[in-house]
């Protein structure tokens, strides 16, 4: 048996085949011209009013625009890492008590203020008010929540509040 025979014999079957491959290849080509009109479309919007030179300009304008915001960027990053730095050594946790000093002579115009950083490093001010004498202020240094002189109890109470303080930056 030849080939000519062969296909003789199945010749509805080949046009058959044919005819729906042709079928199949005009489904696809309108797909295609679906998607390009829709595209071409799009195009057409996006080239509207601008030239070729003049659309090549603006996105470089743009590329530009982006690099200098980078820059920019990083400055505002390390200007906030100077400034978190410098937060660190800022006080951020007050403690005041009033008392009397001098039981019922002076009234309750005497305090102590204790003023912290975050790492508990700081002051404590006791101002003793006297109908007397006067006003004496005393200082006392405080390193990690801690002074190495004794502390009164109001002195204690006041750390103890300020180091109990919630600050803005926790």
């Amino acid at each position: 048996m030849n080939w000519m025979d062969l296909i003789e014999q199945n010749i509805i079957y080949i046009v058959t085949a044919l005819a729906g491959l042709n079928i199949i290849l005009l489904v696809i080509i309108l797909v295609l011209m679906i998607k390009q009109s829709k595209l071409s479309k799009k195009y057409k919007k996006f080239m509207k009013g601008n030239s070729g030179e003049n659309l090549e300009s603006i996105i470089l304008n743009r590329f530009t625009e982006i690099d200098k915001l980078k820059e920019e960027t990083n400055i505002i990053h390390k200007v906030l890492e100077k400034i978190n730095e410098n937060l660190l050594t800022s006080i951020q946790k007050v403690g005041i008590v009033k008392y009397d000093a001098f039981k019922e002579m002076g009234g309750k115009l005497s305090f102590v203020l204790a003023l912290l950083d975050k790492n508990n490093d700081g002051i404590i001010l006791n101002s003793i008010h006297s109908s007397r004498e006067g006003c004496y202020i005393y200082l006392k240094e405080i390193i990690k929540g801690e002074s190495f002189l004794e502390l009164s109890n109001e002195e204690k109470t006041a750390l103890e509040r300020a180091i109990k303080y919630n600050s803005f930056m926790e």
